[in-house]
């Protein structure tokens, strides 16, 4: 049986739909976002100190307030 990268597709479905993907499940804030300052960052690597794990974070977005200078980081982690 062929293995479906569920992950890889995942990903590729909120770059494609970052829009409706906040409307859909975060409408109060879909409205707050402009979305023509939108970036998707590499996937970034951090340890737990603790547990002394390595982690990738899987979607992480860099955007913009409406009439704000500040940036917003989204960070999405779908899991399964």
């Amino acid at each position: 049986m062929k293995h479906i990268d569920h992950d890889r597709l995942f990903k590729e479905l909120i770059r494609t739909f970052f829009g409706e993907f906040m409307l859909l499940f975060f409408p109060a804030i879909h409205e707050s976002i402009d979305y023509r300052h939108t970036t998707f960052l590499s996937e970034e690597l951090y340890r737990d100190i603790l547990e002394g794990e390595k982690n990738r974070v899987d979607l992480l977005i860099e955007t913009k307030l409406k009439g704000e200078d500040g940036l917003i980081i989204v960070h999405i982690e779908p899991q399964s």
